[in-house]
């Protein structure tokens, strides 16, 4: 049972070590610094996504709407970024305040309504992709201010920017979750909301600040995706909500919600990334990307259905 409980916990670490064995055995440049740098920094958008989804589903909840608010916080960003005479401070707070609303708007409707989040997400995910368009004129935003397009094309001492973000926000997401009695409440409203009502936990106030905090971390990754292709898109971000929950659900975060962690969602887009980029390394073909990383996906579900299974039995 103890060994059982191990490759449970420690299984995506040991897949992940794996896979980095056989990538680097199969290809020269895959243990490349430049080629990590690449990873990370590719690997940096899903993981800001996939951390404010991590709560969420944790809370017993889902999102699907991430990805289009990451583009209407990028192109709000983007608007406010393109005259040169607004502080830099200024298109960051309008891209975190576009993220944060869609969040609140998210929590607020759930929590009044008693819709189910999936239909809720749903609709705000097509909401925000019209909004984007409707922002930008349906085109996209360029001659973004140098200072903006550092953010996700520049460096500090050698190091992208990029990947600095996303170690800060990993961070205070780590401690969070993990030291935190929100943290705590998130784990105890997953795991049973009836009793979490019984025991005096605000459920509703703490659903708001899940989905609050996962639309402002929307809003980061637009920011910085918008910094890096030193361009406002309002189509960008789509299909990203579902590599988001990818990467929780491969990091062990269950479905049923209660169970998971931002380690492991780290690791979960981590192995998405390295995967894909070892796959290019190994001239194969796209196609065949997306059938594998399907079947990751299915195969990491199954495991976690059979782990809430075992521990019911």
């Amino acid at each position: 049972m103890q060994f059982i409980n191990s490759i449970r916990q420690y299984g995506i670490f040991l897949a992940f070590l794996l896979i980095c064995c056989f990538l680097s055995y199969a290809s020269s440049q895959f243990l490349t610094l430049s080629n990590w740098t690449i990873i990370i920094t590719q690997v940096s958008i899903n993981a800001l996504l996939a951390f404010g989804v991590t709560f969420v589903i944790i809370a017993g909840g889902i999102d699907l709407s991430v990805g289009s608010i990451l583009a209407v916080a990028g192109v709000v960003a983007a608007l406010l970024a393109s005259p040169p005479d607004l502080p830099l401070i200024v298109p960051i707070f309008g891209g975190l305040l576009a993220g944060l609303v869609f969040g609140l708007l998210n929590g607020l409707i759930i929590t009044k309504s008693k819709i189910a989040p999936f239909i809720v997400t749903l609709g705000i995910m097509t909401i925000g992709r019209g909004l984007a368009l409707i922002l930008s004129n349906g085109r996209p935003i360029s001659n973004l201010s140098d200072s903006f397009n550092f953010i996700g094309g520049g460096d500090i001492f050698g190091i992208p920017f990029p990947i600095i973000v996303l170690v800060i926000v990993f961070i205070i997401s780590y401690l969070l979750l993990k030291n935190t009695v929100f943290g705590r409440y998130v784990y105890a409203i997953g795991g049973n909301e009836q009793a979490a009502w019984a025991s005096g936990i605000n459920v509703n106030k703490i659903k708001m600040a899940v989905y609050a905090l996962c639309g402002t971390l929307a809003g980061l990754a637009g920011i910085l995706l918008t910094s890096r292709i030193t361009t406002g898109q309002p189509n960008a971000g789509a299909g990203f909500e579902l590599d988001a929950i990818a990467a929780a659900i491969i990091g062990g975060t269950s479905t049923s919600g209660g169970t998971g962690t931002i380690a492991g969602t780290l690791i979960g887009a981590l192995l998405i990334g390295v995967i894909n980029n070892g796959l290019d390394l190994l001239n194969v073909s796209s196609y065949y990307q997306q059938v594998i990383m399907g079947a990751i996906i299915i195969g990491a579900v199954l495991l976690d259905s059979w782990n809430q299974k075992r521990m019911a039995s």
